[in-house]
C-alpha cells in the first residue's frame, strides 16, 4: 500500500467492495431521482472512486491519478446526504468515501482560478476565524438593513450577473451576534439533572443567535447546567464535506482542546451537519496520530440536542400550541447520525400540538451544506419538490432541526410565497415553555472553559 497524501484514513477495497450493485440506494439517492443518471448515483460514484483510487488499491507505485473534469463534476453533484447509508444493506459507509474522494480532488485537480480563490477564502480564510465571520457579518447586515439589498433586487442587477438565486439563499444577520456569551456558564433550573457543553458553531452565532439561546432555556429548563466554551471554533464540517481535509483537522484539533471532557456529561449541538462532523472527528485522523484518542472521546460524548433531551425525558411543564406542524428530516440527522425518533418525540410532548408526517421528509431539502450554492439549480429542483410534499401536509408551520435546512425552506416558502414559518424543533419547544420566576442568567465565566 503506497502512502496517501490525505491526511487521516484511507479508505481500503473492502470500503469500496461493499457495495454489491444491489441498486436499492437508487431511490433514496436525491440526484439519481433528478436525472436518472447511473454516474449521478452512489453505486456509480463508487465505482468512479474506485477506478481513481485503483494505484493506491493494489499498491503500486503512485502515479498521476487520472482525476477528470467528469469525475469532478459527478462527485461535485453528490450532495453528501448520506441516505444512500440507510438504504445500502451492506453498509456501505458512502460519507466516508465522497470526502476522501473529494479530499483527493482538492489535492489533485486544478479547478478553475475563481473557484479556487473563493473555496480558499471561505475555508481558510474566513470560516476558522470568528471576528472574520463577524465582520463579514456586519457588511451583509448592512446590506440588508439599508436599502442595498431592495434596490440590488428591483433593479434586476442581481439577475444581470446570474446572481438572484444565489442572494435569495443569504441568512438574515442578526441584531446581535452569540459571540458574547462564549466563556459563560448557564445554571439549571431547579434540581440539576445534567451538566453539558453547547457547541456554538460558526455561521449560526451570526444568524442563529437566538436558535442558540432558545437551546440554552430549554436546555436549562428541563434541568441541564450548560456551559459555553469560551475558545471553541467553526466545527469543519464545511471544509470536510467539500474535500479540504488540513483545514478541517486543525479546527478538529483547536475545538479537541476548547472542550475538557471530564467537565461535563456530553457537548451538545443544534445543527444536525455540525453534529455529524462532530460525532465522526475521529475520522479526520489516523488511529497513530496523538489526536486520535481525543477525537474518538469527544465523538462519543457529542449529542444533538433532540436526541439528548429525549433520552434524558422533559421534566418543564410546556403550554399548549394548538397547531398542526410537519417535520423535514435533516440528512446529516436522520442518515448521518441515525436519529429519527427523538424530533419526533420531543414534538409529541407539546400538548395540543398536530403533529402530520411529511412525505418523502427522508429526501433532501436540497440545502446540503453550501451546495445550493455550489450546484444551485439541482438544489431548487430539490427544493420545489420538497415543497410540493409539505403542501400536502396543509401544515402552517414546518419543523426540522438544522439550521441549513431553516434557510433551504424558508427560501422555499418565500419562493412559493405559502407564508409558512420555518422553525427549528427546539424554538418550538422553547416557545412552550411554561415562563419560570427562576429563569437562568448567565453566571461567571467558567474557568474550565478556558483551559486549553
Amino acid at each position: 500500500m503506497t502512502t496517501s497524501p490525505i491526511p487521516g484514513p484511507t479508505p481500503v477495497y473492502e470500503d469500496y467492495a461493499r457495495c454489491v450493485h444491489c441498486g436499492l440506494c437508487l431511490n433514496a439517492c436525491p440526484t439519481y431521482r433528478l436525472w436518472n443518471l447511473e454516474a449521478d448515483s452512489p453505486r456509480g460514484r463508487i465505482q468512479q472512486m474506485i477506478h481513481v483510487a485503483q494505484d493506491e488499491l493494489t499498491g503500486k507505485p503512485h502515479s498521476a491519478p487520472p482525476v477528470t473534469a467528469s469525475f469532478v463534476d459527478h462527485i461535485d453533484k453528490c450532495l453528501d446526504c448520506r441516505s444512500c447509508e440507510t438504504a445500502c444493506p451492506s453498509g456501505v459507509q458512502y460519507g466516508k468515501l465522497v470526502e476522501h474522494a473529494r479530499a483527493r480532488i482538492e489535492s489533485d485537480y486544478k479547478r478553475p482560478l475563481l473557484t479556487r480563490l473563493a473555496r480558499t477564502f471561505v475555508f481558510r480564510k474566513l470560516l476558522p476565524y470568528p471576528h472574520r465571520i463577524a465582520a463579514a457579518a456586519r457588511l451583509v447586515r448592512f446590506y440588508q438593513r439599508s436599502g442595498l439589498q431592495t434596490l440590488a433586487r428591483t433593479t434586476g442587477i442581481l439577475k444581470l450577473f446570474g446572481l438572484s438565486e444565489r442572494e435569495a439563499l443569504l441568512p438574515r444577520i442578526d441584531d446581535h451576534f452569540f459571540f458574547p456569551q462564549l466563556g459563560r456558564t448557564f445554571p439549571a433550573a431547579g434540581t440539576p439533572r445534567a451538566r453539558v457543553a453547547l457547541f456554538a458553531g460558526c455561521v449560526a452565532q451570526v444568524s442563529f443567535a437566538e436558535l442558540n439561546r432558545a437551546t440554552i432555556r430549554v436546555l436549562a429548563a428541563n434541568g441541564c447546567e450548560v456551559i459555553v466554551p469560551e475558545r471553541q471554533f467553526c466545527c469543519g464540517a464545511l471544509a470536510a464535506h467539500a474535500g479540504v481535509r488540513d483545514a478541517a483537522r486543525a479546527l478538529a484539533r483547536q475545538n479537541l482542546l476548547a472542550f475538557p471532557l471530564g467537565n461535563f456529561n456530553a457537548i451538545i449541538t443544534n445543527a444536525a451537519g455540525c453534529g455529524s462532523t462532530l460525532k465522526e472527528y475521529d475520522h479526520l485522523f489516523s488511529p497513530d496520530e496523538p489526536e486520535y484518542a481525543a477525537a474518538k472521546a469527544f465523538a462519543a460524548k457529542t449529542r444533538d440536542v433532540t436526541e439528548f433531551l429525549a433520552d434524558l425525558g422533559l421534566s418543564a411543564p410546556l403550554n399548549p400550541i394548538p397547531s398542526r406542524v410537519t417535520y423535514q428530516d435533516s440528512c446529516h440527522l436522520l442518515h448521518g447520525q441515525k436519529v429519527r425518533e427523538a424530533p419526533r418525540q420531543l414534538l409529541r410532548a407539546i400538548p395540543h400540538l398536530e403533529f402530520v408526517e411529511l412525505p418523502y421528509s427522508e429526501i433532501c431539502c436540497g440545502s446540503a451544506g453550501i451546495y445550493n450554492v455550489t450546484q444551485t439549480a439541482a438544489s431548487l429542483e430539490l427544493l420545489a419538490e420538497k415543497m410540493k410534499h409539505v403542501e400536502s401536509t396543509h401544515a402552517p408551520t414546518i419543523v426540522t432541526a438544522n439550521p441549513g435546512c431553516l434557510l433551504q425552506l424558508r427560501a422555499g416558502v418565500a419562493l412559493q410565497k405559502t407564508k409558512q414559518e420555518v422553525v427549528h424543533v427546539i424554538e418550538l419547544l422553547d416557545r412552550a415553555l411554561v415562563p419560570s420566576p427562576s429563569a437562568p442568567e448567565p453566571a461567571a465565566k467558567h474557568q474550565a472553559a478556558r483551559q486549553h
